[in-house]
């Protein structure tokens, strides 16, 4: 064999081993990110107090509807609001000193501590779509979820390195009954990962049931002196606070359980159509709510929301992606800083049908946006598609590779004597190449990030390959990650509790599908 020969030789076997290194599957958890990078602020001093006047104006003279609440009418009364009917106008500075009790920042426990997330101050947790009906794939197209799509979105969730949370309804499994796919959900949840998760928002019985199945799971003192979910508490924009999210967030606070308080903004439908009218709105519903929180338990952890789009004036629909929704969350994300509360904004938005260009586009200026922004909980962070109407398994792999960029650009700039490369510069001179130096050779395997899903194949052995797009490569990409799912263990007398309490739960009432 001649030398050339063996050198071949060694090459290829190093680029075999790189490449069985690269597409072996590793099932490991990236810690949730740690800004080292400035929030970009759009607000000035003189903005933010006119807008935090105008919203303490709507609050003491328009006030906010409390419906179908008997009970949260009597505890603002007793707080100092004015009550006519459902009306709940909340006197300047009660709403602001209510909130002082909630914690800037509090850590949510997972069932494995290493992946418990801290929420608030310079971190960005990411969680993936939420509440879809519906789920498309490249195979079977777009189609009604059922409980097995939820399932394999948990799986992926779980073997995604970037996603630090399981998130919550990551699509909604039709095929079982609206009134029992809770527990069927919660179950996956805890025992197909062993990440954060979310409760149920729909009924406050629903909540109760998280509860108590957290308390199986974690134990009853544990759930009581820490905080264990994170639930979603959507507020019926403009203005008023409906009888099923306020009685879950009852449920939520009481347990010590965080409630992301979070206006549902649709610009030019259920908002202003200006940035700063938007804001004042968004600012007097999240005083209002998270102080309401803070009522029912003074302390209980509670999250600044802002689920942001504008709309096309045209057709009606929501638009993503855009500047105008971007300015807002920039801006609510200063506001929620001002309070001194964690702030839930952003995700993967897009308006398209397919994960194709359209798709991209929007979703690129929407994670990116909320990292910018100050984001500290991103819910939607993967796989969201046709205004969140859909689930799309392609796309949840694509997004959930592309949150390593932000784990990336959130480590800013090093500039220690490793970063600073002088012995690399010096040992190059001038002409060279850094390829074979010293700097190099103890950096080159971390210094870049790197994508597990797209090409950079050479022209001619993309080709050879099948010339596959994103969307094929992602597809490929899910099938792998399923095929090499491994449950994560958990006491086995803890999962037949959980088995029992299901089974007891959906026994004790007939099946409901609305």
């Amino acid at each position: 064999m001649t030398e050339a020969n063996t050198r071949r030789r060694a090459r290829g076997g190093g680029g075999a081993a790189r490449r069985a290194e690269r597409t072996a599957v590793r099932i490991e958890t990236a810690k949730y990110i740690e800004r080292n990078i400035p929030n970009f602020e759009v607000l000035n001093e003189e903005a933010l107090q006119i807008i935090e006047t105008n919203a303490e104006t709507l609050l003491a003279e328009v006030g906010v509807n409390f419906v179908d609440n008997p009970a949260a009418l009597e505890r603002w009364k007793d707080a100092g609001a004015d009550v006519d009917g459902e009306r709940v106008r909340i006197p300047r500075g009660l709403a602001r000193e209510l909130i002082k009790t909630a914690p800037s920042e509090f850590t949510q426990h997972a069932r494995n501590p290493e992946k418990s997330v801290v929420i608030g101050g310079r971190n960005l947790v990411l969680a993936p779509v939420y509440g879809p009906p519906f789920v498309r794939d490249a195979q079977g197209g777009r189609r009604y979820a059922t409980m097995d799509d939820f399932n394999k979105f948990v799986k992926l969730a779980y073997m995604s390195k970037w996603l630090h949370h399981s998130g919550g309804t990551v699509c909604e499994p039709t095929d079982v009954p609206v009134n029992k796919r809770h527990l069927d959900m919660l179950m996956a949840h805890m025992t197909l990962s062993d990440k954060p998760f979310m409760g149920s928002v729909t009924d406050p019985s629903r909540a109760q049931d998280s509860v108590e199945m957290c308390e199986i799971l974690f134990g009853k003192e544990f759930v009581q002196e820490n905080t264990v979910m994170t639930s979603l508490t959507n507020i019926n924009s403009p203005m008023t606070f409906d009888d099923v999210m306020m009685g879950s967030l009852e449920v939520y606070a009481r347990n010590n359980q965080a409630c992301i308080i979070s206006p549902f903004i649709v610009g030019g439908a259920m908002a202003p159509v200006s940035i700063a009218g938007t804001l004042t709105q968004v600012l007097a519903e999240v005083l209002a709510g998270v102080a309401y929180s803070q009522i029912i338990r003074p302390g209980a952890p509670a999250i600044f929301g802002a689920f942001v789009s504008s709309i096309d004036m045209n057709s009606g629909a929501p638009t993503f992606g855009t500047p105008e929704a971007s300015m807002v969350t920039y801006g609510a994300g200063q506001l929620a800083r001002r309070l001194g509360l964690p702030f839930r904004s952003a995700g993967s938005f897009c308006g398209s049908k397919l994960p194709d260009a359209q798709a991209a586009y929007e979703t690129a200026n929407s994670l990116n946006m909320g990292l910018m922004a100050g984001v500290n909980f991103m819910l939607h962070s993967c796989g969201w598609l046709e205004g969140g109407l859909v689930a799309d398994f392609e796309k949840f792999v694509m997004d959930a590779d592309q949150l390593g960029v932000l784990h990336g650009l959130a480590k800013g700039v090093a500039y220690d004597e490793n970063a600073q490369a002088m012995d690399a510069i010096r040992e190059v001179g001038p002409g060279g190449h850094y390829l074979g130096c010293a700097h190099t050779q103890a950096n080159f395997k971390e210094a870049f990030w790197k994508s597990d899903l797209l090409d950079y194949k050479p022209y001619e052995t993309w080709e050879d390959e099948g010339a596959r797009d994103t969307r094929q490569l992602a597809s490929s990409r899910v099938e792998h990650l399923i095929a090499n799912y491994k449950q994560p263990e958990l006491d086995p007398g803890i999962h037949s509790a959980l088995t029992e309490y299901v089974e007891k739960k959906k026994a004790s009432m007939p099946d409901a599908f609305s």
